[in-house]
């Protein structure tokens, strides 16, 4: 099929693609400038596009020269309300605004994946389906390409569906990592407001005072996950913002925390939402004040094909030898909206090494950080990655 030298003469041009992405990161469910970019990288291309209605999304189907089924590739597109702090000639130009998580890397090697099949598109037995999707960073935005029938665009069903993830630190440059089942967590987000009666910080008892109801609800949560859950199906749950108050001598009338909550399973997932509730309003009845939660869930867990798993693996140790394709003995507490995708049809998601030459990856800046750096030579390994499953699956149908 495919060889990491097949990357090569694309590389350039993707790789030019990739930093004109970077230069302008856009958030969310509307991005129009990527939109533009993509559609003009794919101009040329034998493909059936079409964009999204509720979102600026893009969606390509390549029809195989042999008739067969279809298999979904997906590249996400936004990027992070984050401040670059990198010095690139390729920094974000868009203050508070960065592609810190390596989106710019999958659109542009998923550009690269639709130019090297479109190459042996007489070759394919069957079609491919490109998903370029805004809104992977908790805006559901598979979830809505979905609605707008991604996974049937060319026609029937996809049998299949994969996508790559570039990490700049913790693995390697180009190891690629995968595991059957679990690949990442079922993330939600909560938000508690707790109401009192306000007053005089030297008179509680003539006041219902939120503050300390708050402070026993979370660390009351934390108990709760380790005595009532699974330790082998562990969850988390951190409360990463807390407000109440204004002066230290007046007790506040309201206040507020939020959570985000991850999980490893459906069943782990519905406990922790069920347990949440329960601890949260019977605090606050012994407090006598009142909690108003709103409990969001957001993705669910990530689970990998076993069958596509092995699959994707036996395709990768094919590209980068059998030392750098690794089966992962753990899966990722990061969540992910792929998982929408592998809800509804058999697939796999692989992470792929992107950490620069001479940094030490379990040193280097995290992906989500001001300071995250992805090489430029991860770019062709994941187009390179992304067609040969592609291929290779169509070839086994």
């Amino acid at each position: 099929m495919f060889t990491l030298e097949d990357g090569r003469p694309p590389a350039d041009r993707l790789i030019a693609l990739r930093h004109a992405l970077h230069r302008e990161p856009e958030l969310g469910l509307d991005l129009p400038l990527t939109q533009a970019k993509v559609l003009a990288a794919l101009d040329g291309l034998p493909l059936e596009i079409t964009i999204g209605a509720s979102l600026t999304s893009v969606t390509a189907v390549l029809r195989g020269g042999r008739s067969g089924p279809a298999v979904l590739l997906r590249g996400d597109m936004d990027a992070l309300p984050v401040t670059e702090e990198n010095d690139l000639d390729y920094a974000s130009r868009l203050p508070g605004r960065m592609h810190a998580c390596g989106h710019d890397v999958h659109t542009a090697a998923l550009v690269g994946a639709a130019r090297l099949l479109a190459e042996r598109r007489a070759d394919l037995a069957g079609d491919v389906v490109f998903m370029f999707q805004p809104g992977e960073e908790g805006y559901g935005g598979a979830r809505l390409m979905i609605e707008e029938g991604v996974l049937d665009a060319a026609g029937d069903r996809v049998v299949a569906a994969y996508a790559v993830h570039v990490s700049s630190a913790g693995t390697p440059f180009g190891v690629v990592g995968t595991r059957p089942g679990t690949m990442m967590s079922a993330c939600a987000a909560a938000t508690v407001t707790v109401t009192g009666a306000g007053g005089h910080g030297s008179l509680p008892h003539q006041a219902t005072d939120p503050v300390p109801a708050m402070c026993e609800m979370v660390t009351a949560l934390q108990t709760m996950v380790t005595r009532s859950i699974d330790a082998f199906d562990p969850a988390v749950i951190t409360v990463g913002s807390i407000h109440a108050g204004s002066a230290g001598n007046v007790i506040p009338g309201s206040g507020r925390f939020e959570a985000t909550i991850r999980s490893f399973s459906s069943a782990t997932q519905q406990a922790i939402r069920d347990g949440f509730h329960r601890v949260v309003r019977g605090i606050a009845d012994a407090h006598r004040v009142r909690a108003d939660i709103d409990y969001r869930e957001q993705y669910p867990v990530t689970v990998n094909d076993a069958a596509e798993t092995a699959f994707a693996l036996r395709a990768a140790t094919g590209l980068v030898g059998p030392e750098r394709a690794i089966t992962m003995q753990r899966p990722m507490a990061a969540s992910e909206d792929f998982a929408f995708v592998l809800d509804r049809v058999p697939g796999a998601y692989l992470g792929v090494g992107a950490v620069p030459p001479g940094i030490d990856p379990h040193a280097a800046a995290m992906n989500h950080s001001p300071g995250a750096l992805f090489d430029d030579g991860s770019v062709p390994i994941c187009a390179v990655l992304l067609a040969e499953l592609a291929a290779r699956r169509l070839a086994e149908a």
